[in-house]
C-alpha cells in the first residue's frame, strides 16, 4: 500500500513539473513590464486583463490590455479580441521606436508613442 501512494505523490509531482515546463512562460503585471522592458524583451511572457481598444484590418491588428496596473498594446497577426473581453496572452517584448513630444502632436495612436508592445504568440478569451 506505501509503495502505491508513494509512486502516485511521484507521478503527481512529475506532471506538475510538466505542467509548469510546457507553460513556459511568467506572467507577469503590465507595470512590472513597463517599468523595465529590456528585463523581458528576449523571453515570452504572459499577461492577463480587459481588453480596452482594438483595431483591425484583414486579420492583422492590435489590441490594448488593461489589468488594472497599466495598458499594454499587443501586435496580433491573427485578429484581435472585442473590447471589452477578458484576455490572457502570451508573447514577446518589444522596445519598438517612440517619437516622444512628435506623437502628440501629430495626433498618432498611443501604440506609437508607447514605445513598448507585446508581439502575441498564444492568446485565451476568458468571456
Amino acid at each position: 500500500m506505501r509503495k502505491r501512494l508513494g509512486d502516485y505523490w511521484w507521478a503527481l509531482l512529475v506532471l506538475g513539473g510538466m505542467v509548469l515546463f510546457l507553460t513556459g512562460c511568467e506572467q507577469k503585471t503590465i507595470n512590472h513590464i513597463l517599468v523595465d522592458p529590456h528585463r523581458y524583451a528576449s523571453q515570452e511572457v504572459g499577461v492577463a486583463g480587459k481588453v480596452v481598444r482594438s483595431y483591425s484590418v484583414l486579420g492583422h491588428g492590435a489590441y490594448e490590455v488593461d489589468d488594472g496596473t497599466g495598458t499594454l498594446w499587443v501586435i496580433s497577426q491573427t485578429g484581435v479580441p472585442r473590447e471589452g473581453a477578458h484576455v490572457g496572452v502570451k508573447g514577446t517584448i518589444r522596445d519598438v521606436f517612440s517619437l516622444g513630444e512628435l506623437g502628440p502632436t501629430l495626433k498618432l495612436p498611443d501604440i506609437v508613442r508607447s514605445g513598448v508592445v507585446m508581439m502575441e504568440s498564444e492568446r485565451k478569451v476568458k468571456d
